[in-house]
């Protein structure tokens, strides 16, 4: 009798010992369930956050390069014009659209929350080295090659202006003193064709970026369908 309570009771501790460990499986299996929930929901609000700097960057970089792009040619007509020995009006409105920089800052704000929370959580392992590589790599470039067309901006264009012009209305028009003394010194014409091939540097650079952010933009998309 008594070796009968004594097995009954151990078949109902174990019976009890198997529901609570049960429940507790459950229970963590729940939470994980919750966590992952969690982290997924956030992974969409962040990449969605990402995906609309994105879109400012390409805007912005677009309005630069397509600046760029125009001065470079420009420069060829200035260059083109002073063979001809013309030396008009046209000329000095032309400068203006030459002698100047692009500049360009990334709205990365989506970035940086996800550092900040750990970029780790991104499901898409891929698209982790993407984005490190535009924010860290991609735009690193194109800050250093736009930096390079302001340098020589204000190195050597903002001192020739001082002495050579008598107006410097920025991207409107801009007067030398003597135009046609100006046009035919030929440090001045070295002078366009170095800045041109500096400001082609950073054409260079802007492209690359405008076509990371649309492969960026691709893979952000399938993420938050």
């Amino acid at each position: 009798m008594t070796q009968n309570k004594i097995t009954r009771y151990l078949t109902y501790a174990a019976g009890e010992i198997f529901l609570v460990s049960i429940g507790i499986l459950i229970a963590l299996q729940v939470n994980n369930w919750n966590e992952h929930r969690k982290t997924r929901i956030f992974e969409k609000e962040i990449l969605s956050l990402i995906n609309e700097n994105l879109s400012r960057d390409s805007v912005m970089i677009a309005q630069e390069y397509q600046k760029a792009v125009l001065a470079n040619q420009i420069t060829d007509s200035i260059l083109h014009r002073v063979d001809q020995g013309i030396f008009d009006e046209r000329l000095n409105t032309w400068m203006a659209k030459v002698i100047r920089f692009e500049r360009f800052k990334s709205q990365s704000s989506g970035f940086e929350v996800l550092k900040s929370k750990g970029i780790d959580l991104l499901s898409d392992k891929q698209l982790q080295v993407n984005l490190i590589n535009y924010y860290d790599e991609v735009l690193f470039r194109v800050y250093q090659a736009n930096s390079d067309v302001e340098g020589s901006f204000n190195t050597d264009w903002v001192p020739l202006a001082k002495r050579e012009f008598n107006d410097f209305d920025y991207e409107d028009r801009m007067e030398p003193k003597d135009l046609k003394a100006f046009m035919e010194n030929p440090e001045h014409i070295v002078l366009f064709k170095m800045f041109q091939d500096n400001r082609e540097g950073a054409i260079t650079r802007m492209g690359v970026a405008l076509e990371e952010i649309a492969a960026l933009k691709s893979q952000l998309n399938a993420q938050l369908q």
